[in-house]
């Protein structure tokens, strides 16, 4: 029998005890049985309270934080005066070994109230590392009920029904007694395991030195505990936590051990449920961000302690957003899972391949001896996801860019190498897409000069540093001035005049373009608004939209159209030009939504670059488009005899046939429009007849009412 569980031993639980100090005086305790108590104090009603010889506390259960109204653990290394003042005298009363005293005290709580007490205290020596302890207990004195056997039942109840594998083990290591739950989580019945070495519970997962540092700390501070793996009778194995603690005589000798099991297969698959969800991508399976920055590092660190090399992938999937938009998101996704699966399959073992989100992944090369391994590797990367994707029913093609850099040779840190990735990974894009490219130092100032140029194109338009150029477009048959393109211009009080082609796209990247479009608007029909009032002529103005305008609504077609009224603008008098590339995107409800807002509105919509993109003739077919401007790059090497003629000519003849008209535009030599205009051309655009100008020096072209055609040569 387990001899913890005597009619006398001192145990309270849940109901309120005897006189604790005549139970540790009994003839059947010993100091095994105080240190039980305390293990089993937080089931008590009674409070519990243990110092060390100086008197300060080392222990309290929750009754006694409760009732000195302390929060957990916050009275601990007090005095144990400040909760039983005048407790020298419990002392002085309590010195002998063994002696034993009830008596009414009143205790101390942290609101200094006072309250009484029935105090029973044992001076009984407690071995500790910090010395011998003192034990109180006490109740408020009304709840004083002396009932040794019922605190006996109750002790053996909890022993008998904790969810706890508990074994009870003599000094020699032999198994005394065991409770119902080390039955059930062990599989073995008592008469299996009663009498036998501790040994024999031993688990293959754990070697003879594991038991050897275990036991030696046991011996040495009377307790361990540790994770460990269990062994049940049919050969499975699992988790369990594992406490070891040691009973000690009145001689300091050991008199038991107590050992105590809890499962805990379910708290660790938890966690590593947890872990996997915050270390790896739900789709691909592959490492995502965190665990990647995580090897990234520590790459790094093994570089820098083996001058190694550490190289880095920055992997972009090319017009993947195309795949998702046309055939979904499913199919997208299991595209993903797809290029996964090949990119792990052309990498080394030792080596990363991750998921960062979206379409970008990257790889992580450790340990890299030859710069030709990173080469026939990329090669073998742009040729695997170049193959194509079998996606249920359908069939697609994908490209990649790569972009590739190293450690120590282009970054010093973790985050400067994937920011150097990143940048060649563009350069690979900008290049045309389906090829890899190495990082080079003038990449990251190009990305330097482009952070700085964001900042600052966020303060141009507050700063009015924007202005607008107007070029003339001429009626070929009179000469006149019937329409004018607007043309943006960003003065830069650093830079000076900054190039469209370079702050557009920025402008579109960021989001600034819908303000900018906004105010180009306003400005141009402002503009031709003042031309109108002084020389009376219902000129139209020419805007160009943005792809990015349209394709994130950012127009607001009923603040345009209000804008006109108050200008007192008839809507047909603003040409919204688009480019030929646009049209690409025609399957794009948005967009189309968008074009037929301005037909609506009373705009007309000019279709520039023609004969430059991939669009078809369906599309002409397709949107109501007023205007066909034809490239000036067909323009250029316009000769009667030249190639190029004969496309002009077809072009202004198929756009008659439709009802449409034809802007020629990089007019510059008389042959070229004499050939136009005898070919039938409505429009012409050109340095021969003005080049962009601001509006004080356009004014002069309209006052005059000036004839732009050239003279005879």
């Amino acid at each position: 029998m387990f001899p913890l569980l005597k009619p006398s031993i001192p145990f309270y639980v849940q109901e309120p005890g005897p006189d604790v100090a005549a139970l540790l005086s009994s003839e059947h305790a010993d100091r095994s049985h105080i240190l039980a108590l305390i293990r089993l104090g937080d089931y008590s009603q009674d409070a519990f309270l243990a110092t060390d010889t100086r008197g300060s506390i080392v222990y309290m259960n929750r009754s006694a934080e409760r009732l000195f109204g302390y929060r957990k653990g916050a009275a601990i290394g007090l005095s144990v005066e400040a909760l039983l003042p005048d407790g020298r005298e419990i002392n002085q009363r309590l010195r002998q070994p063994g002696s034993r005293n009830t008596l009414p005290w009143r205790g101390q709580g942290l609101d200094r109230q006072r309250q009484p007490l029935m105090l029973s205290g044992a001076a009984t020596h407690i071995p500790a590392p910090t010395g011998h302890s003192h034990l109180y207990v006490m109740r408020p004195r009304r709840a004083c009920l002396p009932d040794t056997d019922r605190q006996a039942e109750l002790a053996s109840l909890v022993y008998r029904s904790t969810s706890e594998g508990m074994l009870v083990l003599d000094p020699k290591g032999f198994i005394l007694d065991v409770n119902p739950a080390f039955v059930k989580l062990r599989g073995r019945p008592e008469s299996e395991v009663i009498g036998r070495h501790v040994r024999c519970l031993n688990s293959p997962c754990h070697d003879r030195e594991f038991y050897r540092t275990m036991w030696r700390t046991v011996m040495e501070t009377g307790s361990w505990q540790g994770e460990h793996w269990g062994q049940h009778a049919n050969g499975e194995l699992y988790p369990e936590w594992l406490s070891i603690n040691t009973s000690y005589g009145t001689d300091g000798e050991v008199h038991r051990r107590v050992m105590i099991f809890s499962n805990i297969a379910e708290i660790k698959q938890a966690e590593a449920i947890i872990w996997k969800q915050a270390n790896f991508d739900r789709l691909t399976d592959l490492p995502n961000r965190q665990m990647f920055h995580d090897r990234l590092e520590q790459s790094i660190r093994k570089s820098r302690r083996t001058g190694g090399r550490t190289g880095l992938l920055f992997l972009d999937l090319d017009r993947f957003k195309e795949i998702n938009d046309t055939l979904g998101h499913a199919m997208g996704d299991e595209l993903l899972k797809e290029a996964a699966r090949r990119l792990s399959g052309c990498v080394r073992q030792s080596d990363t391949v991750a998921r960062l989100g979206g379409d970008e992944f990257t790889v992580l090369l450790d340990d890299i001896r030859e710069p030709r391994d990173v080469e026939r590797l990329t090669r073998n990367i742009l040729r695997r996801l170049a193959e194509p994707f079998r996606l249920g029913v359908e069939t697609v093609f994908i490209s990649t860019s790569i972009g590739i850099t190293f450690y120590p040779d282009d970054a010093p840190d973790a985050e400067s190498l994937l920011n150097n990735a990143d940048q060649a990974m563009y350069a690979a894009k900008a290049e045309g897409r389906n090829r890899s490219c190495y990082f080079t130092l003038s990449m990251q100032e190009q990305a330097q000069t482009r952070m700085r140029l964001v900042n600052d194109l966020h303060l141009a338009l507050d700063q009015s540093q924007f202005t607008l150029d107007f070029q003339p477009i001429v009626d070929l048959s009179s000469g006149r001035i019937v329409k004018a393109e607007t043309l943006l211009r960003w003065h830069h009080p650093v830079r000076g005049l900054v190039s469209p082609n370079e702050f557009i796209p920025l402008a579109e990247e960021t989001g600034i373009i819908r303000s900018i479009g906004d105010w180009v608007f306003c400005e141009a029909t402002r503009q031709v608004a003042e031309w109108r009032r002084q020389y009376g002529l219902d000129i139209q103005v020419s805007v160009n939209i943005s792809p990015a305008q349209l394709r994130h609504e950012g127009l607001d077609h009923a603040f345009w159209r209000s804008h006109l009224d108050t200008l007192g603008l008839s809507p047909r008098q603003v040409i919204v030009e688009i480019t030929e590339g646009l049209l690409i995107d025609s399957g794009d409800e948005r967009i189309q939504r968008q074009l037929d807002a301005f037909r609506e509105a009373g705009m007309q919509v000019a279709l520039d670059d023609f004969g430059t993109g991939y669009s078809s003739l369906s599309y002409l077919r397709k949107f109501n488009i007023d205007f066909l401007k034809i490239d000036q790059s067909f323009v250029a090497n316009l000769s009667a005899d030249g190639p190029d003629l004969a496309l002009c000519e077809a072009v202004i003849l198929l756009a008659h046939k439709l009802g449409l008209r034809v802007v020629a535009e990089g007019i510059e030599s008389r042959e070229q429009y004499e050939l136009l205009a005898a070919a039938g051309c409505d429009y012409g655009q050109g340095y021969l007849f003005a080049r962009p100008l601001a509006p004080v020096d356009f004014e002069p072209l309209l006052a005059n009412g000036t004839d732009l055609r050239p003279g005879p040569g």
